[in-house]
């Protein structure tokens, strides 16, 4: 066997792998015509219903305070897991919840940052900013003032992408 190699300025160039780009548009700066092709990550999962107890504010509520926290845990994990799905980023359920558990205001934050990045990828006015974490500075009222926005906020944006009511 032999280890022939053509010269340095005859070997076909390295190949790069292909830019990642979210499916609808190419890194700033670039167009789709300059010859890359864009890996489309499996991003822009919908839930298919809207029904049920982790999309009902009244359900949430009550489910929480009856099972005295556990199910706002399992709501966290149920919400960061379908952001993540359809966003292709963000904590993801298992992190969601462990920031629950540990430090339960920054949840506060995050959450609303991440459905403010889906709204603005969609080219939308998001209802829901980071800053009304400042909502569990009130204790109980505030919590529930809070979640009710982040939920109305997370439905009417999955209602606008073909979920069905439940």
């Amino acid at each position: 066997m032999s280890d022939f190699q053509p010269p340095a300025d005859q070997q076909p160039p390295p190949a790069t792998p292909p830019a990642y780009a979210p499916p609808s548009q190419p890194p700033a700066g670039q167009s789709q015509g300059q010859g890359q092709q864009y890996l489309a990550v499996p991003v822009g999962q919908v839930p298919e219903r809207l029904g049920g107890a982790f999309y009902s504010p009244g359900l949430v509520i009550l489910y929480t305070i009856i099972t005295l926290g556990i199910f706002g845990a399992i709501w966290t994990y149920r919400t960061h897991e379908d952001l993540k799905k359809y966003n292709g980023d963000g904590l993801g359920g298992t992190l969601g919840v462990v920031v629950y558990i540990l430090l339960s205001p920054v949840l506060m934050f995050t959450m609303p940052g991440e459905i403010e990045k889906m709204y603005q990828r969609d080219g939308r006015q998001s209802p829901v900013r980071p800053i009304i974490g400042l909502w569990f500075l009130l204790p109980i009222i505030g919590n529930i003032i809070w979640y009710l926005k982040v939920q109305d906020a997370l439905n009417d944006f999955w209602l606008s992408k073909g979920a069905q009511p439940g």
